[in-house]
């Protein structure tokens, strides 16, 4: 067991990374957080320059670490936002293109071909790799890369370039390049992870024209990933823990038992069901994915995923300058009795789960002359709810209803939505006491691995709830505004497949 006091656990998300500090009881003592700018060269298409993932990991890692002995820190884990795609020089490090992030949808053309193109062929996949076919996925963004950088293809055949979700590539250079590795949930996310049997797939690797020779290592979730260069941070330090960022929040939400249920709210919005080790498929396009893996076993569980929630209070803040800060809009929805027959449907980047349709656009309905900032706002929030509703909705058709989900992620905070949450959802919505469970979840992970947390049950008794919010609403009228919710999703579709 470590002596050591400290894990740092880095968090690099679809709009800013952070560095936190965790001590040995799983609290934060130190924060450091980056915005970084977001690039859209066309309609649909989401792009981050890779420098400035890196950078403001390696700034906020610094920053956070200032006021504490480096040789304290026991492990690192890492969490990431997922799908999104890089592909990089191996000699150099350098990457060939722009990463070509999760919400992207510049590949809606290319995942139409292929499920015209077969009519099984998507439930083939969805059979290996838990997934549908979709441009979410990383799959066909390496593909795009290969097709339209000059030379890449053929540079990648020739192992000469390598493939990595955002976990790798910051792997790779906190190593030195000394480690080109992931871990099961971020590989399971890719479209060319064989789920139940739990390595790379040749045919998907095929299917989706991507070499295998440009993909990393899959380890366990806490495993010896590598040692970071010393220069980075004054001393080596090992990296112990990688997980996806809802797959990290699930295990920082202790959402080790089948049936347990957990919600983030940050950009976009995933729900995550642990089912244990049955892979069970959804029958209402909801994902069939890994939770964790530990010990070479792997905890399965459902997924849904919401790509617009947080974005679309950030949309009001930046680019209608509506608010000034996402801390306004728990009093500006608030000071309204109902939503006046607004609805905003936030699918800027298509809608997810369970309607998959990549050509969908956002759209606000019901606005009438005196329709004003508080409108929108409460809008925007009740839109989290509704597409919340929509996964949950799925789940019970695939014979699932929880009782209480718990949720975490920035949105949270805001004592509003979690009540029309559990008003919409009609069960208990439970907010932990550290919501930045995305971040305690890899350090958990890395805390494992380096002998400060003997085992889950240690972990779990860590979990400390803050709040309870219970259904309020009567039915007629929760019947009433999911009508009009149901509507206004009609109305921006594109498909009904």
């Amino acid at each position: 067991m470590s002596d050591k006091k400290y894990i740092l656990a880095i968090d690099q998300g679809t709009t800013s990374s952070r560095a936190i500090v965790f001590n040995r009881d799983g609290k934060s003592v130190a924060v450091a957080q980056r915005e970084f700018p977001q690039h859209f060269p066309n309609s649909g298409w989401v792009e981050h320059d890779p420098e400035d993932l890196w950078n403001t990991v390696v700034e906020t890692c610094r920053e956070a670490i200032s006021h504490i002995d480096v040789n304290e820190i026991a492990a690192i884990g890492i969490t990431n936002q997922r799908e999104t795609t890089i592909v990089w020089d191996r000699k150099t490090g350098k990457p060939v293109y722009n990463a070509i992030v999760w919400q992207d949808r510049r590949t809606a053309a290319l995942c139409r071909d292929l499920r015209h193109r077969d009519a099984e062929l998507e439930q083939h996949i969805n059979a290996k790799s838990g997934l549908l076919i979709d441009p979410y996925f990383s799959a066909t963004k390496i593909a795009w890369i290969l097709d339209h950088v000059t030379g890449s293809r053929a540079r990648a055949e020739q192992g000469d370039l390598a493939f990595g979700t955002v976990d790798s590539f910051l792997l790779w250079r906190l190593t030195g390049g000394k480690a080109h590795a992931t871990d099961a949930t971020n590989a399971a996310r890719t479209n060319l992870y064989n789920i139940r049997e739990d390595q790379w797939d040749t045919e998907l690797c095929d299917i989706f024209r991507v070499p295998q020779q440009m993909l990393p290592e899959v380890k366990d979730c806490a495993a010896d990933f590598g040692m970071t260069d010393k220069d980075l941070f004054g001393a080596e330090i090992p990296v112990y823990g990688i997980a996806g960022d809802q797959q990290a929040a699930a295990f920082g939400q202790c959402c080790f038992k089948p049936g347990e249920i957990k919600s983030t709210y940050g950009t976009g919005c995933f729900v995550i069901l642990n089912t244990g080790d049955e892979a069970v498929t959804s029958q209402h396009r909801l994902l069939t994915t890994i939770g964790y893996r530990l010990n070479g076993k792997i905890s399965y569980a459902m997924e849904g995923a919401i790509f617009v929630a947080g974005a679309a209070v950030q949309w009001l803040r930046d680019g209608l300058g509506i608010i000034k800060s996402a801390a306004e809009t728990e009093g500006l929805a608030g000071d309204l009795p109902d939503n006046r027959g607004v609805y905003m449907v936030p699918a800027f980047t298509g809608l997810g789960a369970p309607y998959w349709d990549a050509d969908a656009r956002g759209a606000v309905f019901g606005l009438t002359r005196d329709t004003g900032p508080r409108e929108f706002v409460r809008a925007a929030l009740e839109s989290v709810c509704y597409q919340t509703f929509d996964l949950f909705d799925a789940m019970a058709a695939d014979g699932v209803a929880p009782k209480a989900v718990r949720v975490d992620g920035g949105m949270v905070a805001n004592d509003w939505i979690c009540q029309y949450l559990a008003d919409i959802l009609a069960i208990d919505v439970e907010r932990p006491k550290i919501t930045e469970t995305t971040a305690l979840g890899a350090a958990c992970l890395a805390g494992l691995q380096a002998g400060l947390f003997s085992d889950l049950d240690e972990i779990r008794s860590r979990w400390k709830l803050d709040a309870k919010f219970s259904p309020e609403m009567e039915k007629p009228r929760r019947d009433h505004v999911l009508a009009g919710w149901r509507d206004a999703v009609a109305r921006v579709r594109t498909s009904d497949d």
